[in-house]
């Protein structure tokens, strides 16, 4: 770091995001991008949007706001566009977390939050998954402090139902509960239906998984409307245009061919299935996943030595070097034919290793 950066962030460790190599082509299975362009008319909306770029976006996202209001059965004012599902994540852990309003959330989760928590001066409390890496609800029951969980979880894939989910809700009144749902399409049901019961619960998602954008950066967050209002705070206080023209073009596009996205996320979730039994007949441990990925990990090979061997050969997945989880690798689930080329690839290296 330079001399001029301030000591308030010295200490930072940065989130690092999934590998995008360019030496040569991969078979992508690293990042939990969908492996299905958007619609034709995406990038039809959005041509025609680019004449308009001299213009400032709408700041409200009034039209997209009442197309996602009919996709998913809330009120306009209950919703918040960001640049991200992360962006909406920053302002929530600003707006709801501070030294009375500690954090807690899973030990083993998305690697955002302790960098968000961190970036903003929010003490925060990592709690350990149980052996099988769930979660144990009891652990957030009553805590009076702001939650936040995946759910699936992230790198696990593992979902909590939403009873379990309401229990903490109802459980913390005076404090805000966040419900991470990246995942949820692939398999899960939403909580988003309790955010009319509850003041206290946000429901983020994003564009990025199951609606083929991440390109484009939209994410999203359900609520009460003081909620809302809350986060609109921080949002205008930072970024006001934090969604561009182009990107609310092809969010609306998308919202009207919904059934598009839909029927991908069933074929991701046959592709998953398909890979896991493939992955177990060679041998492996696989979580039983509801998200676009699986998490695997084989006593043949420890998790590095595969993510090395596996990009040698053309296939990028992720690993990670946190203790409890270094054997494991997290496994996009792409096309068939990308998956199965997956699999010829993991026999070829057990093979060439005499495993």
């Amino acid at each position: 770091m330079s001399r001029f950066f301030t000591s308030k962030y010295s200490s930072l460790t940065p989130y690092t995001p999934g590998e995008q190599p360019k030496d040569l082509e991969y078979v992508k299975l690293n990042t939990n991008e969908s492996p299905f362009a958007p619609s034709p008319s995406v990038a039809k909306k959005v041509e025609q949007e680019a004449n308009k770029l001299m213009l400032y976006s709408d700041p409200e996202c009034v039209d997209l706001r009442k197309k996602m209001s009919k996709v998913f059965g809330v009120k306009s004012e209950n919703i918040i566009m960001t640049n991200g599902s992360d962006e909406v994540l920053n302002f929530a852990f600003m707006a709801f977390a501070d030294q009375k309003n500690p954090l807690i959330f899973p030990d083993i989760t998305y690697g955002f939050y302790p960098v968000f928590a961190e970036l903003n001066g929010i003490p925060y409390q990592e709690i350990p998954l149980k052996s099988d890496f769930s979660i144990d609800i009891n652990d957030y029951l009553g805590k009076n402090k702001t939650i936040v969980i995946a759910n699936p979880n992230a790198p696990t894939g593992l979902l909590l139902s939403l009873e379990k989910i309401e229990k903490i809700v109802s459980s913390n009144p005076q404090n805000i509960v966040i419900i991470d749902e990246a995942y949820i399409d692939f398999g899960g049901e939403s909580a988003i239906k309790l955010t009319e019961k509850y003041d206290n619960l946000l429901v983020t998602g994003t564009f990025s998984k199951s609606r083929s954008l991440a390109g484009g950066r939209l994410g999203f967050g359900i609520a009460n409307e003081k909620i809302i209002n809350d986060l609109n705070t921080i949002k205008y206080s930072t970024n006001p245009y934090n969604v561009n023209r182009l990107t609310a073009a092809a969010g609306k596009a998308v919202l009207d061919e919904n059934d598009y996205y839909l029927n991908n996320c069933k074929k991701i979730i046959e592709n998953r299935e398909f890979t896991k039994l493939e992955l177990e007949n060679l041998g492996f441990e696989v979580l039983n996943s509801s998200a676009n990925f699986l998490f695997a990990k084989s006593e043949k090979i420890d998790g590095e030595t595969l993510y090395k061997e596996l990009k040698k050969k053309g296939v990028l997945v992720r690993h990670f070097e946190k203790e409890r989880i270094k054997n494991y690798n997290r496994i996009t689930i792409g096309t068939k034919e990308q998956m199965e080329t997956l699999i010829q690839k993991i026999k070829e290296i057990f093979k060439e290793k005499q495993l």
